[in-house]
């Protein structure tokens, strides 16, 4: 842990079971949905080792961390349908590994650029943040979909 990193603040959160967010906890990393639900169904993967670049997780963790993130990801397809799902890890602000997986629909403004381009002020709108029920519909969905493949392996 790094106490000058917001995801290693999030992880304090969810270990302290104060992040509203959390789904569950994987053997490499815990799976949060976004604060900002603009894009239905935005996940994000969560490292449990605080480094900045894949490479140097080892090639064990590496395998464990990529592996997981697959099936974060098909948990994520299956439950919210999107036309595609968009796979992030970058880093540039966040210095602590974390993958953005972002569904991506036919009623996007830009369905054909990254979901970056979207004006801030529309992409991280508080309106789009869900409420507390909205939150636990999706939160129990996803868990559905990951223990349907986590028990299919």
């Amino acid at each position: 842990m790094n106490t000058n990193c917001l995801i290693c603040d999030r992880i304090g959160l969810i270990k302290k079971n104060e992040n509203k967010y959390f789904v569950k906890e994987m053997e490499s990393g815990y799976i949060v949905l976004a604060d900002v639900q603009y894009f239905l169904g935005y996940t994000i993967f969560l490292s449990k080792i605080h480094t900045d670049e894949l490479h140097k997780l080892g090639n064990k963790n590496r395998e464990i961390f990529l592996k997981e993130m697959a099936i974060v990801a098909e948990a994520v397809y299956n439950t919210f349908k999107p036309v595609k799902l968009n796979y992030e890890l970058l880093g540039n602000t966040d210095r602590h590994l974390h993958w953005h997986l972002i569904p991506r629909y036919g009623t996007d403004p830009h369905p054909d650029t990254s979901s970056w381009v979207v004006d801030p002020s529309i992409r991280l709108n508080k309106n789009c943040r869900p409420s507390d029920t909205e939150l636990s519909v999706m939160k129990k969905k996803i868990l559905n979909e990951l223990d349907k493949l986590i028990n299919s392996q």
